[in-house]
């Protein structure tokens, strides 16, 4: 498929998409901010907070794009914009975020290896002994339900998972670089807010934002690989199977493509992580014809099918108690 990738000259560089869209997004985040100060100190600022969320998540769409050296030719060039937009901007550090995800691209949905998958509050999979207190056992039975409303305070996690490894983690990469841009980011917004507004509508606009922009994430990346095959530590699958068999495309075309940030074509995305993503739907019915070729299931649904599909798969492992088998997993040892 790579050979029929560089046939289509789809792993060219989109210098003209990126350069308009991040543009845009140059502009909405001002208008944002202009939007703040006309606004005043009133509670219609949780509009302009919920607005700031979404255009925050768009941003960091962005950086993960960068990061995936998807928009410049240069190493260099896309670790910097990665660092601008996703740690200056979004208050997510780089280094910390960069390693976790490659874990998971090299990886996805394999028990040990993608710590997206680790059991926390949320298990993604069985855990070996069931919760021992009533109450947790109620939660952890309808995981499914409460995970969506837990996605609140998924941005809140992530500021505090980067800030924790820039101050603990050995051999950081660029370490002080971005703890000037987080001490920058997370101390100085909210300064603006408790300058500008009354304490208690700084903290909610605070509150809305974090909440906007965590839920925005979550849905996204969860509509991806939740539900999908889980595999076991010692699965020795071949790298296609791994990447089509835990992901799951949405449907939708450009809008679904505009709104999830390119994580609609995540099987396409898993398999060619530095290919831009305006090309992935062109790449996408080659993948499909070989998937049918090779009889491999190729996933893809609407946004609302993949989120019940989430609920359900939660839920499911909420209830099985340890004795739940992904019906995939026989397969893929």
């Amino acid at each position: 498929m790579l050979a029929s990738a560089q046939s289509l000259d789809l792993m060219r560089r989109a210098y003209g998409y990126y350069a308009a869209r991040i543009a845009m997004l140059a502009v909405a985040l001002v208008g944002v901010w202009v939007a703040f100060a006309w606004v005043g100190d009133s509670w219609t600022q949780m509009a302009v907070a919920a607005a700031l969320g979404f255009v925050l998540t768009q941003i960091i769409f962005y950086s993960h794009d960068a990061a995936h050296r998807q928009i410049f030719a240069s190493r260099k060039a896309n670790e910097m914009t990665a660092l601008v937009m996703g740690t200056l901007i979004g208050g997510v550090s780089l280094a910390w975020w960069h390693n976790k995800h490659n874990k998971h691209h090299a990886a996805p949905n394999q028990i040990g290896k993608d710590s997206d998958i680790d059991a926390s509050v949320v298990h993604f999979y069985p855990a070996e002994k069931p919760p021992r207190s009533r109450v947790l056992a109620f939660l952890h039975e309808r995981q499914g339900w409460w995970f969506f409303p837990l996605l609140t305070v998924e941005m809140l996690n992530l500021h505090v998972q980067g800030v924790q490894a820039v101050i603990t983690r050995k051999g950081l990469k660029r370490r002080w670089i971005e703890a000037a841009m987080l001490i920058v980011r997370l101390g100085g917004y909210p300064a603006v807010l408790f300058t500008f507004l009354s304490p208690g509508r700084a903290a909610a606009f605070l509150g809305v934002q974090l909440a906007v922009t965590g839920m925005y994430l979550g849905v996204s990346f969860a509509a991806s690989h939740i539900g999908m095959a889980i595999l076991p530590h010692d699965s020795r699958i071949d790298f296609f199977r791994r990447q089509v068999l835990t992901s799951r495309n949405v449907s939708g075309g450009r809008i679904a493509s505009f709104a999830m940030g390119g994580l609609n074509y995540q099987i396409e995305h898993h398999l060619f992580p530095s290919m831009p993503r305006p090309h992935l739907h062109k790449m996408r019915p080659v993948v499909q014809g070989f998937c049918a070729s090779h009889d491999v299931d190729y996933h893809q649904v609407t946004i609302v099918k993949a989120w019940q599909l989430v609920a359900r798969h939660l839920n499911k492992v909420g209830l099985s108690a340890g004795t739940f088998q992904c019906p995939v997993v026989a397969t893929l040892r």
